[in-house]
């Protein structure tokens, strides 16, 4: 087993997309290099911060490129970055070893819109599709339903947003 640990974390941004009812935007992975076991295909929009970019403006953006949506409103931005390391099989076959995980600055957004803005199967400005279906889905769910790596994560972010999920 390799020791990752002095490796840098990337940067990147969630979302956690809240609709009128209090329940969350859930998309089921697509595409994915390796393979992962159904029960844990599923995560909230998430994504890379491009260099100098602001984290609310490349949430907004990572969340149009992935899920089509463009109403929203910002209703919290989570205290603290949360982070989560990748495991080794993951490092190996996948990363490369380049980063030893991510570390996220996650947004609430209340969505304004009508479920029919919602594309994921064609994404605007010829972004690659991430994933293949999607639901709304309780918050106390979500740390079931990602693969146990991000498990922690996600019970952070469900705490730290449980005011608008109620």
């Amino acid at each position: 087993m390799t020791d990752y640990s002095s490796l840098p974390f990337r940067p990147c941004v969630g979302i956690m997309l809240i609709n009128r009812d209090g329940l969350v935007w859930a998309g089921k992975r697509y595409g994915d290099k390796q393979p992962i076991p159904e029960e844990y295909a599923w995560q909230m929009p998430q994504g890379g911060l491009d260099k100098g970019e602001d984290p609310l403006e490349a949430a907004k953006r990572e969340l149009f490129e992935e899920t089509s949506v463009n109403s929203i409103s910002l209703l919290a931005e989570a205290p603290d970055w949360f982070s989560y390391d990748f495991p080794d099989e993951i490092q190996r076959k996948v990363r490369k070893a380049k980063y030893r995980g991510q570390t996220q600055r996650w947004f609430a957004f209340r969505f304004d819109g009508d479920d029919s803005e919602i594309n994921i199967l064609t994404p605007p400005d010829g972004h690659a599709q991430e994933f293949c279906e999607w639901r709304w889905e309780k918050a106390e769910n979500l740390p079931g339903l990602v693969i146990p790596f991000k498990h922690q994560v996600y019970v952070d972010v469900v705490e730290a947003f449980a005011e608008f999920t109620a």
